[in-house]
């Protein structure tokens, strides 16, 4: 991965708190978004594919939804993801994961029913567009394209006094910032299926609120290493909020987070 700031691109690494943090987000979509899984087609005999799926925390629920007849199909364009996605769905049968760019994923057009893209775009700033028109191209007619991202300017994480945990999330933002990435590209979601010429089915918010569990590291600590690189943070800003972290952890009360999803379902005309 470039250190440069330019160019987007995903700088977050698959260390074992940030594959906690996914399958944990995995498992809250599952039940939070159950109706809009159904309303875009992720049903008994659907085929599926996960664009961006990492290291697969999502692919055993998506199996779970289309069944043994239906097929689910994750693309990555990391190595590593890839192989950690196809170790973690080796016992499910109608699961299959292959590398591949979200622009550029390799799968066969008008092939699917569903097309899933989650907390993607977000990391991709300028190739948003491109993005979308691909993955349109891989639906069946009459099937949908379901885009989820956030904006990542109005999470907060309360109670938010501590000002090393500010400044990293500030950090954070300002190095997606400076690499040209949206990092509200979840308000744009609708707009970018209209410009690929879908029909848009739904386009809604909710907030995600839980309590953070003990080690849970937020989406900025798994680019810390990114941020040295690119000049945008110190080795001495990583061990001060390292050392934040663990207060967080011991903390008497849990903390709180507050993160808003977005949510896009658009159709294929058939």
């Amino acid at each position: 991965m470039s250190p440069s700031l330019a160019g987007g691109g995903y700088a977050l690494e698959f260390g074992a708190a940030e594959v906690a943090r996914y399958r944990l987000l995995a498992e809250q979509a599952r039940t939070m978004e159950a109706d809009l899984w159904r309303q875009a087609g992720i049903v008994a005999g659907a085929r599926v594919a996960d664009v961006g799926c990492g290291p697969g925390a999502l692919l055993p629920a998506l199996a779970d939804a289309v069944g043994p007849t239906g097929r689910v199909t994750g693309v990555d364009a990391d190595p590593a993801a890839v192989v950690a996605a196809r170790a973690y769905t080796a016992d499910r049968g109608p699961v299959s994961v292959r590398e591949g760019r979200a622009e550029e994923t390799g799968l066969p057009p008008a092939a699917f029913d569903v097309v899933m893209l989650r907390h993607v775009l977000a990391h991709n700033g300028g190739r948003e567009g491109v993005i979308v028109e691909h993955l349109s191209t891989l639906l069946r007619p009459g099937g949908c394209l379901y885009l989820l991202d956030i904006d990542g300017t109005a999470v907060r994480i309360m109670p938010d006094d501590d000002p090393d945990l500010a400044d990293l999330r500030q950090r954070y933002l300002t190095f997606q910032s400076r690499r040209g990435n949206d990092v509200r590209a979840g308000l744009r979601l609708a707009d970018l299926l209209g410009l690929a010429g879908l029909e848009v089915l739904t386009f809604q918010g909710r907030y995600m609120i839980n309590s953070a569990p003990p080690g849970f590291r937020p989406p900025s600590w798994a680019g810390r290493d990114a941020m040295v690189r690119g000049g945008v943070a110190t080795a001495e800003d990583v061990t001060r909020w390292a050392q934040a972290l663990e207060r967080l952890d011991a903390a008497p009360v849990r903390p709180t987070i507050f993160a808003p999803l977005f949510v896009a379902v658009g159709r294929r005309a058939g």
